[in-house]
């Protein structure tokens, strides 16, 4: 029975329902050319030729080349499905990128620090060492100058000469400090620019003849005035006392420090400076005030007191001074001793209150190394500040006490009894506090707060650690539950 198209194309029902459906395979008379290649199929034996089979299935593979377009939406999805697998990929490189380069730069920074923390250490290691030879040297070169001028007390006795003499050795400190610049510096300058350079600390148009006589003058004063007592001292007490109460300038200096610059008042350093008053008393009373041991206590005193003042002066006036001023300041001292000072002893010779009978009869050697001594402690003092803690120079100078007490015992000029014992220790803890930082309360109670914490901590360290024992054994020893399927 033949089936009659529709007007619209449709062959039969079939069709009608696959286009409804909207089935992918569809084309118009599909059902039709589905019956006729069922009919045009035939069964062949084994062996026969079949060419109806042939373009039938032709005819049946044709119309599969319309599902391609059908198929369109799923390659969309795969591809989109693959894109997004892609950038998931992407992102995680990223993010491992990125991961990579800040551990890349923790690391770094970690090294930064390491490296820093060890350029401190072996900084403060260096300071410590050079603290340890400057200390033994400033020392040394404080007892060598004092013994040296109690030997040449024997045969010549000039305090004055021995004083000016020794001063004009100050005019090599700046050439000392230009070798010294030669020598280490990578900028290399002339003699003069570094003069001048250094000629600052007068003010900003260097060093004139105003400023030379101006400045100059007071502070040559007080340092002839500090060695020459010094000398004095030297002549009525041992040594051991001498250096013992030269030690009191610095509460010398915090006491003018308070009163003339307004600086901070401690507590700490009014007692040590009553400690220092009360060795000073115990040191007249440990010859029952005999007339030499007044004497040679005040003289002593003075010359602490003018160091003092001379200190004070230096730093209200000049202010802070670098190593090459410091160099600068000092050798222009020399150069003014010579000219404006070298006529005191020529009186003092003419008029016999010291008198030598012969140039050639002075003690040369004694006196070459008790100057030469005496401007290499002046020259380790200000290099020291630079190399090192400026706390260790202190420490130096109060250490030429005991120095000082061990060559008067091999030399047996000095009998300590109990008074004088007590008094060069009182002296010696005074100045030691007086070398308290200023901020000392704030840091000896941060300290001890961080004692306390640690100790704190260990406590709560000992307490946990059995509890977690018992925790592990209990975990060793206990049964494992095996749930039941």
């Amino acid at each position: 029975m033949d089936v009659k198209a529709a007007p619209n194309g449709v062959a039969t029902i079939e069709d009608r329902i696959l286009r409804i459906t909207g089935y992918y395979g569809y084309y118009p008379g599909y059902s039709s050319q589905k019956s006729t290649t069922r009919s045009s199929v035939t069964r062949c034996k084994p062996g026969a030729n079949c060419p109806s089979s042939h373009s039938g299935i032709s005819r049946q593979l044709s119309p599969l080349s319309v599902t391609e377009d059908s198929s369109a939406p799923i390659l969309e999805l795969q591809n989109r499905g693959s894109s997004g697998v892609c950038g998931h990929r992407v992102e995680r490189q990223n993010r491992s990128a990125d991961d990579g380069t800040q551990t890349h730069s923790e690391n770094s920074s970690q090294e930064n620090r390491i490296k820093a923390r060890c350029l401190s250490c072996t900084s403060m290691a260096l300071k410590a060492i050079w603290g340890l030879l400057i200390i033994l040297s400033v020392s040394s070169s404080w007892v060598g100058t004092t013994q040296i001028v109690k030997i040449t007390y024997k045969n010549f006795y000039c305090p004055f000469f021995m004083t000016w003499f020794s001063t004009n050795w100050n005019i090599m400190f700046f050439p000392v400090y230009y070798s010294g610049h030669l020598a280490t510096a990578q900028e290399k300058q002339s003699p003069m620019k570094k003069f001048r350079e250094c000629s600052r600390i007068f003010g900003e148009d260097g060093l004139t003849l105003k400023l030379f006589l101006k400045r100059t003058a007071p502070f040559s004063i007080l340092w002839t005035l500090t060695n020459y007592l010094y000398l004095l001292a030297l002549k009525k007490l041992t040594a051991t006392d001498v250096s013992a109460l030269f030690c009191c300038n610095k509460a010398f200096v915090f006491l003018l420090s308070w009163i003339v610059l307004k600086d901070r008042f401690m507590g700490v350093r009014i007692v040590a400076a009553i400690m220092a008053i009360t060795g000073i008393v115990m040191m007249a009373y440990a010859d029952n005030f005999h007339a030499d041991s007044i004497i040679g206590v005040a003289f002593a005193v003075g010359s602490a007191s003018t160091s003092a003042l001379y200190k004070v002066l230096f730093k209200m006036f000049l202010g802070s001074a670098n190593f090459g001023e410091a160099a600068h300041f000092v050798s222009t001292l020399g150069f003014f001793n010579l000219i404006f000072i070298s006529f005191t002893p020529v009186i003092l010779y003419f008029t016999k209150v010291e008198h030598w009978s012969s140039f050639a009869a002075l003690p040369w050697g004694c006196l070459c190394g008790m100057a030469g001594l005496w401007l290499a402690f002046n020259i380790l003092v200000n290099v020291g500040v630079v190399l090192t803690y400026p706390i260790l120079i202190s420490i130096g100078t109060v250490l030429s006490v005991p120095g000082n007490a061990a060559v008067d015992l091999l030399k047996q000029e000095v009998i300590f009894n109990v008074v004088r014992l007590a008094a060069t220790i009182i002296i010696c803890i005074g100045f030691l506090l007086m070398l308290l930082p200023e901020e000392w309360d704030e840091i000896t109670l941060r300290f001890i707060n961080s004692l306390k914490e640690k100790k704190s901590e260990e406590h709560v360290d000992d307490v946990t650690d059995p509890s977690v024992h018992l925790r592990g054994r209990s975990r060793a020893n206990g049964t494992v539950s095996i749930p039941l399927a």
